[in-house]
């Protein structure tokens, strides 16, 4: 996520590439307040309001509020074995709450005192725990962005730093581990040690590379039902879709200012879309997407 304005652009990539149709596109949520971070679990949508201090679930008809704390300002809701992490970029909080909503545990710094300085998303590791990203403050001149990983027995762990504002993650299909560097306009990866480490920083790509602007600021990435990745954005309503050897596969625009995050339905058939559509302050109107994927 990104909080500070950013000039929108209005260029589309020059080769025609499948743009989701408004009419295809359905709105779950209308009265979002900048929805982020969603995951699909045991057949609901889950997905935090930034401007709202909640975490929501949708079960294909009502949008449910089952969590909310003041002053959190929560980014995206990761899945824990059973249990969640709750990214906090407001108060610099990671918070892990059980599958009803209750707040079981709350870390404001890692393992060496560290605090925690924007809390922003999260990918879990396959064993019962999750790599979190810390962006660091709004401001594109520090590069102070880090990789925290939450192992299984609670132990929070610095893991990578010197990220120009560290964002999205994901698990890739190669095994490594896929990072939005928001204010540098790019993904890179990291190999995974069998501890938890990361090592091997590697370019995956570059996204004015792929006909976007200078300004393109990638927000969420994560890996689609048919193995692609699919990158949200805050300077522009248009998900890109990449192959794991970093060619531009298509994209998807909806009617909104910004894309920041998605998730897949079960059936893989429908991308869900978090959308800002005022991105220039509180409350942050927004809207949720069911976008058919093609």
């Amino acid at each position: 996520m990104r909080l500070s304005g950013i000039l929108l652009s209005t260029l589309l990539i020059a080769a025609a590439v499948p743009l989701a149709g408004a009419a295809e596109i359905a709105v779950i949520n209308d009265k979002a307040l900048f929805p982020e971070g969603p995951v699909m679990s045991q057949g609901k949508l889950l997905y935090v309001e930034y401007a709202g201090n909640t975490a929501d679930s949708w079960d294909g008809k009502t949008n449910t509020q089952f969590w909310k704390q003041e002053g959190c300002g929560p980014s995206a809701i990761v899945p824990l074995g059973n249990e969640f992490g709750i990214t906090c970029y407001d108060s610099g909080q990671l918070v892990v709450i059980s599958a009803d909503g209750k707040t079981l545990k709350s870390y404001d710094a890692d393992a060496a005192g560290n605090k925690l300085q924007g809390p922003n998303d999260g990918a879990p590791d396959g064993k019962g725990g999750a790599y979190f990203t810390l962006s660091g403050p709004w401001e594109a001149g520090p590069i102070v962005g880090r990789i925290v990983h939450l192992d299984k027995d609670g132990k929070l762990t610095e893991v990578a730093n010197d990220l120009h504002y560290a964002n999205g993650i994901a698990m890739g299909p190669d095994g490594r581990l896929y990072v939005n560097e928001s204010e540098a306009g790019r993904v890179i990866s990291f190999q995974i040690g069998a501890d938890g480490s990361l090592s091997d920083r590697r370019l995956f790509i570059r996204l004015y590379q792929m006909g976007q602007p200078p300004n393109a600021y990638p927000d969420g990435i994560k890996l689609g039902p048919n193995g692609n990745f699919f990158v949200g954005q805050y300077s522009t309503a248009e998900i890109l879709e990449v192959t794991p050897d970093g060619k531009l596969k298509g994209s998807y625009k909806v009617p909104s200012t910004a894309s920041p995050n998605m998730t897949f339905s079960d059936d893989g058939k429908t991308m869900f879309v978090m959308a800002v559509d005022n991105t220039q302050g509180a409350p942050y109107e927004s809207k949720v997407y069911a976008v058919p994927l093609q």
